[in-house]
């Protein structure tokens, strides 16, 4: 009789006796994470950890993404407090060159216009709440959806911390996830806002820009968000550091360690405990089906109006932007702007618009930052 228990007790105490349908559904899930970054390199840096980071959240009994699991933890070291989308904004600055976007200003238009994306979806999920009363969105969680749209995953993260959302599991996989889906979502919207002799359109070399102005540039941009919206600061201030790191020129160890070994780790950590809040029981809700509608909805209006004031922008200027430029304002650093770079040679062979694109590119993760300065000031 004690042999049967012990069986018994074992049995329950084993993987396969506690799996359920759910834990299953989100176990694939998390498998197609890890195959899209292994097999189709979609933002590998960050589905696979997370991808890895929601199967272990997923294993019953367990308990590795509770509060005393490791994933918990780190969790609540890095997310909760914010700290590693700071961190991960320090690297990305250090990895960040400005040039493009002061030799041509007028492209950071294009980087502000793609955040409309941002304040239409905020409507949208609160329209939606509103229709659906089973999807219960605040304010607060509507504004964490929205920002999908600026196509940053660490502002993402950093508002839904900083806002208290249950959904920044959603939130963080929608971000992310479209972020490496832009060579599929944008090229049929770019060819649906655009002609073929607009997208032909050859763009003047840009014009050197000089050391000082690059390092300018970070004080500059740090000193308007101290004045005008200081619950920007901490992403702005953690972005400019970490450029003027870089092209200061004289802490070329700190700025290679913030490219490399700083962000690096964190992006470990970031992923696995982001990864950590796709347990079944949170994951596998209507809400967390509307948060993947409305963050697609809100990356597609982003890449729209992008293109759309570019063809404004042109009807009053001598000098003609190619229009695909504002597909690259949404933040997807660069791979929104080699998107526009191969949309542009199919065109015309000669057309190379990498460099161009980069302006907007950069301008919307100054754009994005900004936006959820916004939104902290509003709803905080």
């Amino acid at each position: 009789m004690d042999i049967l228990n012990g069986l018994t007790q074992f049995w329950s105490s084993t993987g396969i006796a506690n799996f359920d349908l759910y834990s299953i559904i989100m176990l694939v899930a998390c498998l197609l994470l890890i195959f899209l970054a292994v097999n189709k390199e979609f933002e590998p840096l960050l589905l696979l950890p997370i991808g890895f980071g929601g199967i272990l959240a997923n294993i019953p009994i367990a308990a590795i993404a509770g509060p005393e699991g490791f994933l918990g933890m780190i969790y609540h070291v890095g997310i909760e407090t914010g700290i590693f989308p700071l961190i991960i904004f320090i690297g990305v600055g250090a990895m960040t060159d400005f040039g493009p976007l002061i030799a041509n200003p007028r492209t950071a238009l294009l980087g502000a216009a793609a955040q409309f994306g941002i304040f239409t979806t905020l409507l949208g999920a609160i329209i939606i709440s509103n229709l659906f009363p089973f999807i219960n969105f605040s304010i607060r969680d509507a504004a964490c959806i929205g920002i999908i749209g600026g196509a940053d995953g660490p502002t993402a993260i950093y508002l839904s911390s900083q806002l208290k959302t249950d959904f920044i599991g959603a939130i963080t996989v929608a971000a992310y996830s479209y972020m490496a889906l832009v060579p599929i979502i944008q090229p049929p919207i770019m060819k649906l806002f655009t002609n073929k002799e607009e997208r032909k359109i050859e763009m003047k070399q840009l014009r050197h820009v000089s050391k000082r102005e690059k390092i300018i540039f970070p004080l500059i941009v740090l000193g308007l968000c101290i004045l005008l919206l200081p619950d920007a600061t901490p992403l702005i201030g953690a972005l400019m550091f970490g450029n003027l790191l870089k092209e200061s020129g004289v802490v070329e160890r700190l700025s290679k360690t913030a490219q490399n070994e700083l962000i690096n780790i964190v992006t470990i950590f970031l992923g696995l405990s982001v990864g950590s809040k796709l347990a079944a029981d949170k994951f596998l809700t209507a809400a967390t089906l509307g948060i993947l509608l409305l963050g697609l909805l809100a990356f597609c209006i982003g890449t729209t109006s992008g293109i759309l004031i570019a063809k404004l922008m042109n009807l009053f200027s001598k000098n003609k932007i190619n229009p695909l430029l504002g597909a690259a304002g949404v933040s997807a650093v660069p791979m929104a702007s080699r998107v526009v770079n191969r949309v542009g040679l199919e065109s015309n062979p000669h057309n190379f618009l990498l460099m161009h694109a980069m302006g907007p590119n950069v301008s919307g993760v100054i754009g994005s930052a900004v936006a959820a300065g916004v939104l902290l000031s509003l709803l905080r």
